[in-house]
């Protein structure tokens, strides 16, 4: 049976995927365009597309143009840029018609019942990723290499949905290589005489069978510490989709989101659903699309955390550009406690992946010394060499 607010949409003309694929598209125009418009807006704008009891084109101006603008100079110029989105973009009035008959002809299915932040997490309007098999997945090798090398910055609405499940295909298989990567390699270890004279005494003494002192290895940990904050809105999503997967799929992962404070999301990001745990993220105070203090957020970490998840078994991972608010003396002084506990420190940054890009603002020049790995994460392909970067445990 159609729930209301489905068969409103449809009378309109737009099914909630439309609806959905339009807001994300509109909220990345806007933001090119120079309006306050990030992750967090997005995500409160399809909040509250499900309170809309019947959509067109005039309430879906109305609807953004009261999440998106908080004073009069950008409420005029919020209507601007929908004018010249609609002229530019999608022609939304003239397809409302066909989209109408469209949905008539069609039954109702998951995509209209399920909400616009879960649409917009899980990039898939028929069915929650993780029942995704290869199955569902039939494209060429050249568009799967394609989707790979798309920087996450560049990525359209139309794209989205294919990327979505290729990366959760493919990062499922990284944290098993990963995993695999921090497992310490087999070492008989020293032989105990003792053990080995007494086990060959029936033999005549001669040492046939060696017995060795086996040391007690641990599997490595895995720290990833993930900036949020404003800087990092056209990636954030997709690297905590990452961090996701990593901790969903992969033991011994301890995952950080920062920004202007340090929250830790080990346990959102053990959700069954990728789309529940950013659900449960969004409620959170989080600081996402805040300001940047990579500094104070890792002297947060050290003085919560560092005793019980760093050691030389420890791999700590930072996905950031590197912008830092504050001067960098204090980012410096808590690397170097980390560094010197660590098995490796490794930054991951995403403006690597720009043709000029060269790491010259204050806090990450500074950084350079202390880190071992210094590489892209730009797109998918860029995050599938994580595996590549381990050093292997002795």
């Amino acid at each position: 049976m159609e729930s209301p607010k489905a068969s409103a949409r449809m009378e309109a003309g737009w099914s909630e995927e439309r609806a959905v694929r339009i807001i994300v598209s509109f909220c990345r125009f806007a933001r090119r365009k120079g309006l306050n418009c990030g992750t967090k807006e997005t995500l409160d704008s399809l909040r509250a597309l499900q309170t809309v009891p019947r959509l067109d084109l005039d309430t879906l101006h109305c609807l953004l143009r009261a999440v998106l603008c908080s004073s009069k100079e950008e409420w005029d110029f919020f209507d601007v840029l929908f004018a010249e989105y609609c002229q530019n973009h999608e022609p939304v009035r003239e397809k409302q018609a066909k989209n109408t008959e469209k949905a008539r002809r069609q039954p109702v299915g998951e995509s209209t019942r399920r909400d616009g932040l879960r649409s917009l997490v899980s990039g898939n309007h028929h069915r929650e990723l993780e029942t995704v098999d290869k199955a569902d997945f039939v494209t060429g090798a050249s568009t799967i290499e394609q989707l790979k090398r798309i920087d996450f910055a560049a990525m359209s609405p139309d794209n989205l949905a294919q990327l979505e499940k290729l990366s959760h295909r493919l990062l499922r298989r990284l944290s098993w290589q990963v995993s695999m990567k921090l497992q310490p390699k087999k070492d008989p270890g020293q032989v105990d005489l003792r053990r080995t004279i007494r086990r060959n005494l029936s033999r005549g003494g001669d040492l046939i069978e060696l017995s060795h002192k086996k040391r007690r290895r641990q599997r490595a940990r895995l720290v990833i510490f993930l900036d949020v904050s404003d800087s990092m809105n056209p990636y954030s999503v997709f690297l905590l989709k990452f961090a996701y997967v990593l901790r969903r799929y992969g033991p011994r992962v301890a995952p950080f989101i920062f920004s202007t404070r340090l929250v830790e999301v080990g346990d959102v990001l053990k959700a069954r659903l990728w789309s529940d745990a950013l659900e449960i993220l969004s409620g959170m105070t989080t600081g996402w699309s805040g300001g940047t203090r990579i500094g104070r957020c890792l002297s947060e970490f050290n003085r919560l955390y560092s005793a019980k998840l760093l050691s030389r078994n420890t791999v700590f991972v930072i996905l950031s550009d590197g912008w830092d608010t504050e001067p960098p003396d204090l980012l410096l002084t808590e690397l170097d406690h980390v560094k010197s506990r660590v098995k490796q420190l490794i930054w991951l940054n995403p403006l690597l992946g720009l043709k000029d890009y060269q790491p010259v603002t204050r806090a990450m020049s500074a950084a350079l010394p202390y880190i071992d790995v210094f590489a892209p994460a730009h797109n998918l392909e860029s995050l599938l060499q994580l595996e590549r970067h381990l050093r292997p445990i002795t």
